[in-house]
């Protein structure tokens, strides 16, 4: 396994902890605030990319 896909494996699985942990999470609202970033974060990330393309 290459150095990129064992650091790509580790920030994958540290995103998944981050839900989880919204998931397990006490308070109100952690759920929903999470996914809201992850879509911001997207559309973002998309335009960005369109932008320095």
């Amino acid at each position: 396994m290459s150095l990129s896909k064992f650091r790509r494996f580790l920030y994958t699985f540290a995103k998944y902890l981050g839900d989880a942990q919204a998931v397990t999470s006490k308070r109100r609202g952690a759920v929903s605030r999470r996914v809201g970033r992850r879509i911001a974060g997207r559309i973002t990330g998309k335009g960005l990319g369109k932008l320095f393309k």
